[in-house]
């Protein structure tokens, strides 16, 4: 916006220059801008810099696209060594320091995936969701809801809107 304040300031001021420099009969060989002319190149301006402000939120975009690609692409090949974190904690074992050591990895590997913006997809309990989850099995159960997700064989993940991995479960009905 200062921009075109400046570039308004500066046109009025080469008018009144030459329009000075005329009346003194100085500047015959120089040309004065007409209006017309002056609002084509103003509205050119103003269409170059739209564009221009819309490049750099597309490129913003982009890169941000681009970034969440490359980091599901990265944690896709980590979320094995999760899912074996996660069954050696399940494990009993009579070494309690043992198992505290692996159920501490397996925090620490949590939270960087947290830190990251990596969230698990919620799975039993909820309804089927195909975008969501990967139906392995059904069972029949009264008790439950019409498409209700009753186990989880494997757990999903998600980065914003983008699944990383869809979860593995049984559903009901």
């Amino acid at each position: 916006m200062a921009d075109k304040e400046n570039l308004e300031n500066d046109v009025e001021k080469e008018v009144k220059q030459t329009e000075k420099n005329d009346s003194k009969g100085e500047n015959k060989n120089k040309e004065v801008v007409p209006k017309q002319d002056y609002d084509e190149l103003d509205d050119r301006y103003k269409r170059i810099l739209a564009e221009f402000e819309n490049f750099k939120k597309r490129s913003a975009k982009e890169r941000e696209g681009l970034y969440n690609s490359i980091l599901s692409d990265v944690i896709e090949v980590i979320l094995p060594v999760v899912d074996n974190l996660e069954n050696a904690a399940k494990v009993e074992t009579k070494d309690e320091s043992y198992k505290q050591g692996v159920e501490l990895v397996l925090k620490q590997f949590k939270d960087v995936l947290t830190s990251k913006g990596i969230e698990e997809i919620k799975a039993v309990g909820e309804t089927f969701d195909p975008s969501l989850h990967e139906a392995v099995s059904s069972i029949k159960d009264d008790t439950k809801g019409e498409k209700e997700i009753v186990q989880e064989y494997r757990k999903g993940y998600k980065i914003g809107n983008r699944v990383i991995r869809h979860s593995m479960v049984v559903v009901a009905n």
